[in-house]
């Protein structure tokens, strides 16, 4: 593929993920803005004064999203891992069973997920808290990365593991320096569905966190139902800006060449 065309299709990719956010940026500076008129009557910077003042909560709402999608992603790392490694790379009897309840978070509906850990969260002391609403974004969270690390470990060797221990590297040393460069562009990438996966959880927020937990879903639906175009607007901005973000930052290591490890020069 030549350089220009390379270019045109980013620029087609970019314009088709930022195209959506025009109205919604148009909206967030409208004061009355009525069909059919292309562009508001009236401008305001009212909306993101509201936005960015405490009444909103939209900041703490922005730093609790935040810090509840980056703890699910570390948990997803520590517990995802092994299980997709393991599913990847050994045969075992029930391994089929143990892939579809791996799963089962995904094909159930996840109101039923959502009610049935409630209540044990509510046993163990976990409910209206930080921590509970983490494990329940778990549920969703953790079969997306399995899933896509398992696809990133089927085309895994493990030769060179196996030659860095022959020559006396610890199992830490070797995860360093000849799995996780191996494996990096599918962790960024599985790391990025989880994230975005909590991100944008609304019913396991509301029913765990018992509205003592604010995130950013739960500022931006009341405003969608309520028909406050304007501050909806801005705040769904806010919403998509983080996934935006890494989507901008991990592209360049997602198509990063890695060291080739059966077969991985690429991902």
């Amino acid at each position: 593929m030549s350089r220009l065309t390379r270019y045109v299709v980013a620029l087609l990719i970019v314009g088709g993920v930022l195209l959506p956010l025009a109205p919604l940026l148009i909206w967030s500076f409208a004061d009355r803005w009525f069909f059919p008129a292309l562009l508001p009557a009236e401008w305001t910077l009212d909306t993101w004064r509201y936005v960015v003042s405490p009444a909103s909560r939209i900041g703490e709402a922005l730093f609790t999203s935040t810090g509840i999608a980056l703890a699910v992603v570390v948990l997803c790392v520590a517990l995802g891992l092994p299980a997709a490694r393991t599913l990847a790379l050994h045969s075992f009897r029930a391994k089929g069973l143990v892939e579809w309840l791996l799963m089962a978070p995904i094909l159930v509906p996840g109101l039923v997920v959502v009610m049935g850990l409630h209540i044990g969260l509510i046993r163990i002391g976990l409910a209206d808290t930080a921590p509970g609403v983490v494990l329940v974004h778990l549920a969703p969270a953790l079969p997306y990365f399995i899933l896509v690390m398992t696809g990133v470990f089927a085309n895994y060797s493990t030769e060179l593991e196996e030659t860095a221990r022959t020559l006396g590297a610890s199992p830490w040393r070797t995860f360093m320096d000849v799995t996780l460069p191996a494996i990096f562009p599918g962790l960024i990438v599985a790391a990025m569905f989880t994230f975005l996966v909590s991100w944008t959880q609304y019913i396991a927020t509301v029913l765990v966190g018992g509205g003592r937990i604010v995130t950013l879903p739960m500022v931006l639906f009341p405003l969608i139902g309520a028909s406050n175009h304007a501050a909806a607007a801005a705040v769904s901005i806010v919403f998509v800006a983080p996934a935006l973000l890494i989507l901008a930052l991990t592209t360049r290591s997602v198509h990063r060449d890695v060291p080739s490890l059966g077969g991985m020069g690429r991902l």
